[in-house]
């Protein structure tokens, strides 16, 4: 008799969304979900530990596929970092608006306590040193110990920026999500723009729009 092919991460990944878009819920256990997909349980466990393991998975992957197509760029390797930043952003959200079925269905009764979501955990963890990596320029004082605030600080509030841009994104219903384009290159300018103390002009800006649209800013 032929061996099964081994599951792979994500071979699992993919039925699990599948699963979740085809019964417009979570399975309810790890053997319905296997049982249904023709593997064995203990597969599953080989692999993840739990659904909510799996649900973190697939939003880092998200994540990882982004940064695999940045990296293939020359151009991208050529960025400042407020350009790598706006062409992370742009492709991100390009990936989970492939996958924009699933991403709504897993965060829709969330959206407004995003924040603390578990599932993002490891998103959030990658992010937050993607931003340390790509080395924003800050205000230089010489003192270690404040730098390191300084940098803390730059990670968390870059956090709290990409979960509005996400939620942006969830309510958006301009043709091809036009509107969260320019909200991402809108806020991405105003950061970088607060960090270098330049002028208010994209601040204001920003402001219009954030008011025009009736932005919900509550995480």
């Amino acid at each position: 008799m032929a061996k099964k092919k081994a599951l792979s991460n994500k071979d699992i990944m993919s039925l699990y969304m599948n699963y979740v878009l085809k019964h417009n819920k979570k399975p309810d256990t790890v053997y319905k979900f296997s049982s249904e997909n023709k593997f064995d349980e203990q597969d599953f466990y080989m692999h993840f530990t739990s659904f909510e393991a799996l649900e973190k998975y697939i939003f880092n992957i998200f994540f990882e596929n982004t940064i695999g197509i940045l990296n293939k760029s020359q151009d991208y390797n050529s960025f400042d970092s407020r350009n790598k930043l706006l062409s992370f952003y742009y492709t991100f959200f390009e990936n989970l608006t492939a996958n924009r079925s699933y991403v709504m269905f897993s965060l829709e009764q969330e959206k407004n306590s995003l924040k603390g979501l578990k599932k993002l955990s490891k998103l959030r963890h990658n992010f937050t040193n993607y931003i340390k990596e790509i080395d924003i320029d800050m205000i230089d004082v010489k003192q270690k110990q404040i730098d390191q605030i300084q940098q803390k600080a730059l990670q968390e509030s870059a956090w709290v920026q990409f979960l509005i841009t996400l939620k942006f994104w969830m309510e958006d219903s301009s043709k091809s999500f036009e509107k969260t384009d320019i909200f991402i290159e809108k806020s991405v300018n105003t950061s970088f723009d607060i960090l270098q103390i330049t002028p208010l002009k994209s601040v204001i800006d920003f402001g219009k729009f954030l008011f025009k649209e009736k932005v919900n800013l509550n995480l």
